[in-house]
């Protein structure tokens, strides 16, 4: 392996950059996974956490129906769902199933292949310690996601916008920092010297524009505000929605339905343009394979954005956005690490 001599640690390795590739991966399939438990309002359907029995689904009919007499005592029900079938219990509680599985699956594919190439000395030494605070970062997100649905389940018929707003920051913080390692397991130590710094602060803030969006779709699906003023490019036929304000700085901007949807809208005007600046400036080597990509993502992400408001929100729409969205994110990603190891031709 190059930049290995006999009994030292490598200064680069695939198989780690190979093996935070595939946890990226996972993230990404929770997120989308995650996306769709909230259009179908699954994510309360499952009351208790139970970090190894959990495992286990419901496996006859009389464990069934003790997990649906559960969710039977949860405000969503007696709100929203009273009189649903057994059936339909079991459609929504398979999706935060299986969003759960993927957590737990997540957790053992990056766990024991670090202590593998940790044991092995594959593991860069730089990237040790980030590696020790992701892990605990993944553990603090099955916290926060617990958090999260402990919100829907006394006074609120689903759980509250700004936990899962902070529920989906951090695993997209953890989506991001793997993407970043990974890079930096398969090329090694940039060299002294580097980079373009005005790419590396243009690049840095794109990034940073990208997650925030983030963050605002996640408050627009924790206050079903996709499924108020459905018309486009007006909202209600109105430039600036008429119940914008909500009386306070706060419940306007993370409670307010109409406004985190105008926010959200407004947000994707300026990212679509960033995108198209950002291709035209970087259209010489190296960065003009990804600042293209990424621009015309987002004119197709706006479009799907569109598509997914005038339409009421269907799901398979729903999670293509979602995916998109985190794709965009990583492609962001790229463009900020590359900015700080290579040049723009002139």
């Amino acid at each position: 392996m190059s930049g290995l001599t006999k009994g030292a640690i490598p200064t680069h390795s695939r198989a780690t950059a190979v093996w935070l590739f595939v946890v990226a991966t996972l993230i990404l399939a929770m997120v989308v996974v995650g996306g769709a438990t909230r259009v179908t309002g699954s994510g309360l359907s499952i009351t208790q956490w139970r970090l190894v029995s959990g495992v286990i689904p419901p496996l006859d009919h009389a464990a069934w129906e003790r997990m649906f007499a559960l969710y039977r005592g949860t405000p969503q029900y007696r709100v929203i769902n009273r009189g649903m079938s057994l059936g339909q219990f079991q459609a929504i509680f398979w999706w935060e199933w299986v969003h759960r599985l993927l957590g737990r699956l997540l957790g053992l594919v990056f766990f024991v292949p670090f202590l593998a190439l940790l044991a092995l000395r594959r593991l860069p030494r730089r990237l040790i310690i980030p590696c020790v605070l992701l892990l605990a970062l993944g553990a603090l997100q099955g916290a926060v996601g617990w958090w999260m649905v402990m919100s829907g389940l006394e006074a609120r018929t689903s759980v509250a916008p700004e936990r899962l707003a902070t529920h989906l920051g951090l695993a997209l913080g953890l989506f991001v920092a793997m993407i970043w390692a990974a890079l930096e397991a398969w090329s090694g130590p940039a060299r002294r010297g580097a980079g373009s710094r005005p790419w590396q602060w243009t690049s840095g803030l794109f990034l940073g524009a990208v997650f925030v969006q983030c963050l605002m779709g996640a408050l627009v699906a924790g206050n079903h505000a996709g499924l108020v003023d459905a018309d486009w490019p007006l909202m209600a036929g109105r430039v600036v929605p008429a119940d914008y304000w909500q009386g306070g700085l706060w419940t306007t901007l993370v409670h307010g339905a109409a406004a985190v949807q105008f926010d959200h809208r407004l947000w994707a005007y300026g990212l679509l343009m960033a995108g198209v600046v950002l291709a035209v400036a970087g259209r010489r080597p190296p960065h003009r394979a990804l600042t293209v990509t990424i621009a015309l993502l987002l004119v197709g992400q706006a479009a799907l954005g569109v598509a997914l408001l005038v339409l009421t929100v269907p799901l398979n729409l729903a999670m293509l956005h979602q995916f998109v969205a985190a794709v965009i994110l990583a492609l962001a990603t790229g463009l900020a690490w590359q900015a700080r190891r290579e040049k723009q031709v002139s």
